[in-house]
Parts: C-alpha cells; structure tokens; sequence
C-alpha cells in the first residue's frame, strides 16, 4: 500500500505504546544496581510522581486498573446487597469490579455531548441501596454537570469513586479528573497515556481511605514487611521493574498531552467537512483524548476497507446491558447508538501527521 507520494505505507496500528532509550537505560541501570524487581523504593518514587501531578494528598499504585476499582469499592465498605451505579457505556472493568465486591451494579445511559453519565437518568436510580457511584470519564472527558453529580453524593452521603482509567493528563477547570470524589482510580495499561505494561493508580485526600487502601493492597498489613494483619487484604502489589519504565513514561507527560491534543485537532480539521462523520464535542483546554473517537454508519464496511488500507482501528464498547454476561432487558438508546457507530482511529502518539493526513484522505475516499 502506497499514500499519494508513492510512499510505501506500513500497517497503522490503532494503538500502540511508545518507548525509546529512556526506559531501556534505566531498567538496565536498575538491573546491574542490584535491583531486587518486586515493589520497593521505585514504586514510592513513581506513586509520589502520579500523586504529586495529580495534586492529590494520597497516592497508591497498584498491579493494574481492574483491581483499583474494587480496592477503592472495598475500601469504601461495598458489600453484597449494595448497589453501585455505572454507566452502560465503559469498559467492562467497571461493573465487574462491583461484581466482585459482591455488589450489584445498576447501569445508567450516558449523554450523548461527552459519552459520561446522564445527571438526570442517575438520580432516578438512587435508592436507599446505593451505597456509590463509579463516575467514568471517558476519553478524558467529563459530564455536562460533573459538579452537579459531585456535590450531589456529597449531600446523599453517597460514596463517589472515579474511574479515570482513560484520564491521565486531563483536567477539569484546571483540577485534575479524579480528584473530585473520595477515589480516583487510573489505569496504565499498554494503550494509556502513559504505560508500565499493566499498571494502575488510586489517589484520595481522605487519609482513613488511604490507609484502608494501602492495608487492602497489601494482604491486610498493619504495616509493610511485618505480618500482623489488620484487615482482609490481597496481594494487589506492583514491582519496582514496572515502576522504572513508569517514572520515565511520566517525564514525557507534558509532550504527550500537547501531542494526544495536536493529534485530536489535525483529525477534526481533516474530518469535519464530511458529513457522513460524526464528531464529539472535545474541549482540548481541558481534555487530553486517549483515543480519537468518532461516529460513523456503515461501520463495519469502514473498518474492512481501511484494513486493507493498512490502517487498524476498534469498535467502540458494546452496551454492557446487552452482554451475554449481563443480559438485562432494558434500553439504554443513547448507550447502544454509540456502541453501533462508534469507532476509535490510530490514536499512538507515535503518529505522524503524515499518517493522520492518509488515515482521514481513506476514510473520505470511502464515503465519496
């Protein structure tokens, strides 16, 4: 396959992770120092890293974002009988980790202007029940009333978990996403902003959930290294090797954020004057977009014809309602029309603008 220039044009993934010999330096230095890899003086170092750019009091870094989301739940006392409500639209993580609290989660539909929860849809759903809510901002993106959904769990003693899996590097009036309820929680698996492989984060100001959660991730210690055990806790620990590639990944923040949003800005002037294409409404003051999302029709015959264009792309979430493993017989429209139109396109920040020009003059040659 060749572009315009007769350039031969290699596979686009739709993501992939970028590193260079940053972090192959200073895992080697690592290793020759003596390095004893498990969870030590690294893992402190990049958790002070995540807490410090996130501005927040506490930070714990954990072994990956499915299992932040249920410390947060277990730290917030989620019980069998609690119910938690998610949105319909998220990564599956996020209701399994409420499954596996022993909770029921109670799916809501989302906004069509952000993909986030429906403000409105989420207080008919509280019940004397609702023990929380996982607050999912996706794609760096938050609800149209994201202090209305705040100051609301606040007044209703509801607990307000943030899944800001996809959140790293975004802001809200200058506030970093996940630090407006009592947990944030991050994830660093290989396609986010930054990644240590597997990874995750959770970050409060509420030091009696801090300290629930660093004895939850460390089988139930009083304190690290001794074996009086305070609590039920698990082994949800990361390793000082993943920490090295972390605390590099972290320098690079400041490029990748105006990258991720340079990135946003060239496929919307390149896309938006076609108008079989649905964009989404992204305040890039605010919003770093972990992948670039759009809604189109005919997905299914895109997605062919740019893989044979050497271009790789991903259907958007399905509606977890409608899952096999959920199966609730409800409609959720909002959620189940972006599930049928969404797509995400190569969003690595490795692209270049040469390949964000080829990838777009596909996509409108396919709608001609």
């Amino acid at each position: 396959m060749k572009n315009k220039n007769n350039k031969k044009i290699d596979f686009i993934p739709q993501m992939e992770p970028s590193f260079d010999e940053n972090e192959t330096n200073q895992l080697i230095k690592y290793m020759r120092g003596g390095g004893w890899v498990t969870e030590f003086k690294k893992t402190q170092e990049f958790s002070e890293m995540v807490r410090d750019y996130t501005k927040s009091k506490f930070c714990s870094i954990v072994s990956n974002g499915t299992v932040s989301l249920y410390i947060a739940l277990m730290a917030c006392g989620v019980r069998k009988g609690d119910e938690v409500i998610v949105p319909d639209y998220t990564m599956i993580a996020s209701p399994n980790a409420i499954v596996l609290a022993g909770a029921k989660p109670v799916f809501c539909d989302i906004e069509k202007a952000t993909l986030c929860l429906d403000f409105e849809l989420f207080k008919k759903l509280v019940n004397p029940k609702t023990k929380a809510v996982m607050l999912v901002t996706v794609n760096g993106r938050y609800p149209t009333k994201y202090m209305d959904i705040v100051n609301f769990c606040k007044e209703n003693k509801i607990f307000l978990i943030e899944d800001a899996a996809q959140s790293f590097g975004s802001f809200y009036k200058k506030k970093h996403l996940g630090t407006f309820g009592d947990i944030g929680s991050y994830s660093f698996s290989a396609p986010k902003i930054i990644t240590t492989g597997q990874g995750g984060a959770l970050v409060t100001d509420n030091p009696e959930l801090y300290e629930k959660i660093r004895k939850i991730r460390d089988f139930g210690r009083e304190n690290p290294g001794n074996d009086h055990y305070l609590t039920l806790g698990w082994n949800f620990k990361f390793t000082d090797l993943q920490a090295v590639i972390g605390i590099e990944q972290l320098k690079k923040m400041k490029f990748r954020v105006k990258r991720k949003k340079e990135i946003y800005k060239l496929y919307t002037k390149l896309l938006r004057n076609n108008n079989k294409i649905e964009l989404i409404p992204t305040n890039l003051e605010d919003t770093s977009p972990w992948f670039n999302d759009i809604l189109v029709e005919k997905r299914t015959e895109l997605i062919e014809f740019l893989k044979m264009s050497n271009i790789g792309t991903r259907e958007f979430y399905p509606a977890l309602h409608s899952t096999p493993v959920y199966n609730i017989r409800k409609e959720f429209p909002i959620t189940e029309m972006v599930a049928r139109k969404g797509l995400w396109l190569p969003s690595s920040v490795k692209l270049t603008d040469e390949d964000i020009a080829y990838i777009c003059s596909k996509i409108n040659e396919f709608y001609k």
